[in-house]
């Protein structure tokens, strides 16, 4: 019997959809914030998308998080009249919903014209030019995410203040914690196998409710879905327990931001890694040191990419395990790349520039992207850091753009990434995080008011 993660052709999907039998299925696309939007399908119309794809609103590449309207976009808006866009069901990517009695899950992928928006669509590109040079790359992502003993509604009616995080304190690694709640830790670790983005380590991060998940590498289009999906279903589980799972870049001034760490390597035309050469110091092969060049080099520019949200640079600051600067070490967590040594298979470059709450699929293009033009062109990183890059100074070519509109412009500007990811998607994005600076411009913080409204 055909289990669903056997599923690899249209036929495939086909025989499963007909075996089981179901009366509905659910399939869904990503949005440019990494957001999962979907429906149920009927079987018959399922069975028809599969040779025939079938009609997304393109709106969801045309508003924000909040379903509120880009006016800012060419590809969709008013102007268009937000059509139906043509999408692909990716069979490969059929899962079982262990909430729903094991029901199928596929997701889907806009093909042209809306292709050119596509975050997923965008790192297949990117994976594809890849191999057109000779490689292919693995990823692992790493998470932290807060949970909170809150629901929906309670936390909106206490205006997201005062929120009770599922456990007080500072208690990284915890055994007493994991183990006090190990009912929920088992549920995680059982969804994420049930659903093929199984967890390599899971453990107390230091904050109050912080736990980091280790999700297991894999090819790096594979390694994008599960982050991808791992960030929606924990959401999902967590709600199901009357909790809520945050994945916000930094949600409180008192505690550490949260990350999305990348380890990211590549391997050659014959399926061998390239990244380790033992005569060579740290183990780093020439094309792993001009790939963490290009990282280098490129962060500056990619950045809006990598964070993407107002929030996100509320985390880029000294002192919170978090870079400021575009910098380079080994085995160094004060640094925006982590070099780790190691045997041919586990050599490798940590991308520890990267929050919580970017989008898997884009975030990753940034990544191989800025890497394989280093070794287009035979980058050289900067001199290694070492001991503590928060108290070093580095040349302005360094310096990580302060604000989300910074880094917009500086995007924009890149060449490399027109050249690769292409100029509609590049407008189209800057013109989305210009949106969002534009929009948290029009609101009054709670640090303004308590700062001027009495003494100013």
């Amino acid at each position: 019997m055909l289990e669903p993660r056997q599923v690899r052709t249209l036929a495939d999907a086909r025989a499963l959809v007909e075996q089981r039998a179901p009366s509905h299925i659910k399939v869904g696309v990503f949005d440019i914030d990494g957001i999962l939007r979907g429906k149920y399908m009927s079987r018959a119309k399922f069975l028809s998308a599969l040779d025939n794809g079938y009609g997304f609103c393109d709106v969801v590449l045309g508003w924000d998080c909040q379903d509120q309207l880009y006016d800012n976009v060419k590809f969709t808006g008013w102007h268009t009249g937000y059509p139906d866009a043509p999408v692909r069901i990716l069979p490969e990517t059929c899962r079982a919903l262990p909430f729903e009695n094991d029901e199928l899950f596929f997701l889907s992928e806009f093909v042209a014209p809306a292709d050119q928006l596509c975050p997923r669509g965008l790192l297949r590109k990117v994976l594809e030019r890849a191999q057109r040079m000779g490689f292919s790359a693995c990823a692992g992502f790493e998470y932290e995410v807060f949970f909170f003993d809150e629901t929906p509604e309670s936390a909106r009616e206490k205006n997201y203040r005062n929120l009770k995080p599922m456990a007080p304190g500072w208690f990284g690694y915890s055994v007493i914690r994991n183990s006090v709640e190990s009912d929920f830790y088992r549920q995680m670790l059982a969804t994420c196998e049930a659903m093929d983005f199984g967890l390599e380590g899971l453990h107390e991060e230091t904050g109050p409710g912080v736990i980091e998940a280790a999700i297991a590498f894999d090819e790096a289009l594979a390694s994008a879905d599960k982050a991808a999906l791992f960030k929606t279903f924990i959401k999902v589980l967590a709600q199901r327990n009357d909790m809520m799972a945050t994945f916000m870049a930094k949600w409180s001034r008192d505690w550490p931001g949260q990350s999305g760490h990348i380890h990211l390597s590549l391997k050659g035309p014959d399926g061998k890694p390239v990244f380790h050469d033992e005569s060579q110091p740290h183990g780093m092969s020439q094309t792993m040191r001009h790939f963490v060049g290009g990282l280098q080099k490129l962060m500056p520019e990619v950045l809006a990419m990598v964070s993407p949200t107002i929030n996100s640079y509320t985390r880029l600051i000294p002192g919170f395990w978090a870079p400021t600067d575009s910098t380079l070490g080994v085995e160094n967590r004060t640094c925006a790349l982590r070099i780790i040594p190691g045997g041919a298979k586990s050599q490798r470059v940590e991308y520890r520039v990267a929050a919580a709450d970017a989008n898997p699929y884009i975030i990753l293009s940034a990544a191989l992207a800025s890497g394989l033009w280093g070794i287009e062109n035979r980058i050289e990183p900067e001199p290694l850091v070492e001991g503590n890059a928060y108290d070093r100074k580095f040349p302005e070519r360094l310096a990580l753009p302060r604000t989300l509109w910074d880094a917009a412009q500086r995007l924009k500007k890149s060449k490399m990434a027109r050249d690769w990811f292409g100029d509609a998607f590049v407008d189209h994005f800057a013109a989305t995080r210009e949106w969002e600076e534009r929009e948290f411009r029009k609101h009054i913080t709670d640090w303004e008011l308590a700062r001027y409204f009495e003494i100013i």
